[in-house]
């Protein structure tokens, strides 16, 4: 019998800002997976093509083995763009695995843990005026809990205008929640500690679900500050690409760790963040305003994984602008979340289908998002 080995690898930039991995078998047998780094996918692409001068003839089971060798045969190794660049192709091996078993990924993590994954949606915040409007149609749609920046720009140490408008608008959002739906704020790193620390008393009473990177990650060891200072659970981890770069911030108590499947290991790596988490009683809510692979290798390890609390997901958010999630998929029905959660996901593999066809004319197009620049009124740069 011909052992089934990888026979081709190949990377997809598509708008509006996400990279795609394909991995094609021996036997026929075709893996996507999603190495999106917002505005650094260039990056990770040429990463990609290196690693695949390994992949072809590597055996597409060892999935494990591939892993390590792809994180550690390197003498220079980590960071955002090898860390995502392993992301795509470990979810493509794991979506190759599924579909050669006939079974979803999740089942090979052990089996289900839940039937369904509550699951929120982006309502900006960096404007004042339409975050109570944009609530409101999110509930519409059928969610029961969103997230929003706390605010745009801010200053090193906040002005009493600055400080009112997170409150303001928070309070806009949390009025038309009611008290049976949540509002997570995100401070986008934008924050000073001293920033942090100030504010976060001020929102308790509005109760939000979490406070999201109060500070910058290379100022992870700070964080334990805050989350003293504070009765609101805080949440980190969207910039943070293995378990030992989570190691700390866990030590500090955080409530919720963020690891994004797109960047942090892909979903080996992240069920390890997750058990890790488990130990400190901290729950996991993967970061995820990206595209369908990203969010469906998300699901996977959330049907798998009993420490899981809540899914992002981008369907509608404002950096899809060219192209949206469900663009990209041959059928919307299994992303579905009317009911404010996606049920189990049952197909084989990542459990669900790529439309290659609009992948394929997608990348011919090209895409070239850019983090946008900041600056304070000083003319220094700002924390976007």
């Amino acid at each position: 019998m011909t052992a089934v080995t990888v026979t081709r690898v190949e990377t997809f930039l598509v708008a509006p800002r996400w990279l795609f991995v394909r991995i094609e078998t021996s036997d026929g047998v075709v893996g996507w997976g999603e190495a999106s780094l917002e505005g650094h996918s260039d990056a990770v692409r040429t990463v990609v093509d290196q690693f695949a001068e390994y992949l072809v003839g590597s055996d597409p089971a060892r999935i494990e083995d591939t892993w390590q060798v792809l994180t550690k045969s390197g003498f220079y190794r980590g960071g955002a763009v090898f860390a995502s660049a392993v992301s795509g192709v470990d979810q493509a091996l794991w979506d190759i695995r599924g579909k050669s078993l006939g079974v979803p990924v999740h089942e090979l993590l052990g089996g289900a843990v839940r039937d369904r994954i509550r699951v929120y949606g982006w309502i900006g915040g960096d404007e004042p005026n339409d975050v109570a409007a944009a609530a409101a149609a999110q509930i519409e749609a059928g969610l029961t809990a969103v997230k929003m920046n706390a605010s745009g720009k801010m200053g090193r140490i906040g002005s009493i205008s600055e400080i009112d408008g997170v409150l303001e608008r928070v309070s806009a959002v949390r009025e038309v929640l009611g008290a049976d739906r949540d509002v997570a704020v995100d401070f986008h790193g934008r924050f000073t500690l001293a920033n942090a620390r100030r504010i976060a008393p001020l929102l308790e009473p509005l109760r939000p679900f979490f406070i999201e990177e109060p500070v910058v990650p290379e100022n992870s060891h700070l964080i334990g500050q805050l989350v003293q200072g504070t009765s609101v659970p805080i949440a980190t981890g969207e910039r943070l690409y293995n378990r030992q770069e989570f190691l700390p911030v866990l030590q500090a108590g955080i409530a919720v760790a963020q690891p994004d499947l797109a960047h942090a290991g892909g979903i080996s790596e992240v069920r390890r963040i997750a058990a890790l988490a488990d130990t400190f009683d901290v729950q996991l809510a993967p970061h995820c305003p990206l595209g369908p692979l990203a969010l469906a290798a998300c699901l996977q390890v959330g049907f798998g994984t009993p420490n899981y609390l809540i899914q992002e997901q981008s369907i509608g958010i404002h950096y899809n602008r060219g192209a949206e999630v469900l663009d990209y998929v041959l059928d919307a029905a299994p992303l579905d979340f009317a009911s404010g959660s996606i049920e189990r996901l049952t197909g084989p593999g990542l459990g669900i289908e790529i439309d290659e066809a609009a992948v394929r004319a997608a990348d011919a197009r090209g895409s070239s998002w850019r983090s946008p620049i900041w600056r304070h009124a000083d003319g220094s740069l700002a924390e976007w």
